[in-house]
């Protein structure tokens, strides 16, 4: 398993190499999708308006957006007209998209790379995104890595709307040794989220991971309810939640990016997790999300397995979507 929080200079070449072939073996159906047209593109022909036009088509078609899409496109002609060859506007464009996936500030406690000193514990983690995006697993995977960094983890099912969600949480909690803090069906989710605190304080957990209702990004009750629950958390820890993690759906396309901002005026979103990368066949939508709202992309789900997650590394991504190393 990759390590999920890797420091700065200190990873092995094994464990890059391992990263590597986790980001080929994940992005293998965007390359064969609307994206995969990039490589052939950028690989011949001549830059006339035909050129421009098709990479402005398929960077709008892959999700990438219609203004980040023209804005790209009319910064590499610019540089085209100093550099006119497809070699140079191949290096132009990754160079691009892995500064607009890196542009995003980051406002969490926990995973920023110029963040001050470490909350104290616990360290609070609250997860939200709409159903069927793959929240429950992800953070099930997030889990599994925390342990393998040696950190203790206690899991908070404060999806009471649907009593499947209690248990499949619960399930992933005893199939990872972990605590699971539960209460009946239709339980406030609040009060879920201040036992679940309470019970990591008294017990010396790290990490409190809570799970939130899945909910359509249109359902204001529900999305409101989401401010409760921050609210609650942060009384009962001040400062917490440290991180609010977003899972997103790869495959949900410009759908995701109404997500992504709903969800972040509603709960503060400090990080997104990728989830099902490996079954989009485009996108591109992670650069749209980076352009207009801002928020850093933490995570990627990179298969089904439970160790099938691997820390957002801009420069692979891009790498391994372009065919690169």
């Amino acid at each position: 398993m990759v390590r999920l929080f890797r420091r700065r200079g200190g990873d092995a070449p094994s464990e890059d190499a391992e990263l590597d072939a986790a980001y080929a073996d994940a992005t293998r159906t965007t390359r064969r999708g609307v994206l995969g047209r990039l490589g052939g593109l950028l690989r011949a022909g001549k830059l006339d308006d035909d050129f421009w036009e098709e990479l402005e088509e398929t960077l709008i078609l892959a999700d990438v957006g219609g203004g980040t899409s023209a804005q790209l496109v009319e910064e590499l002609r610019d540089a085209a007209g100093r550099r006119a060859d497809v070699d140079g506007v191949r290096a132009q464009l990754r160079g691009q998209l892995i500064e607009l996936l890196e542009r995003p500030s980051a406002d969490g406690a926990l995973w920023r790379p110029d963040a001050p000193a470490a909350p104290p514990f616990p360290h609070v983690i609250l997860v939200v995104g709409v159903n069927g995006a793959g929240k429950t697993t992800s953070i099930a995977k997030l889990a599994h890595a925390l342990q393998g960094e040696g950190r203790s983890v206690l899991l908070a099912a404060a999806d009471t709307f649907r009593a499947a969600a209690i248990e499949q949480l619960q399930t992933w909690a005893n199939r990872l040794g972990v605590e699971c803090i539960a209460h009946q069906p239709g339980a406030d989710p609040g009060a879920v989220a201040w036992d679940a605190i309470d019970a990591a304080q008294s017990r010396g957990v790290d990490v409190v991971i809570i799970d939130t209702a899945g909910r359509l990004q249109t359902q204001s009750n529900l999305m409101a309810e989401l401010g409760k629950v921050r609210r609650v958390i942060e009384s009962r820890c001040p400062g917490a939640p440290h991180e609010v993690l977003l899972v997103l759906d790869a495959t949900s396309g410009q759908n995701g990016l109404s997500q992504a901002r709903l969800f972040a005026d509603a709960a503060g979103v400090t990080a997104i997790c990728l989830a099902k990368l490996d079954g989009s066949s485009k996108g591109g939508i992670v650069f749209a999300i980076a352009d207009q709202i801002g928020i850093p992309m933490r995570f990627a789900g990179t298969g089904e397995q439970l160790g099938d997650i691997a820390p957002f590394e801009p420069a692979r991504f891009v790498d391994a979507l372009l065919g690169e190393g």
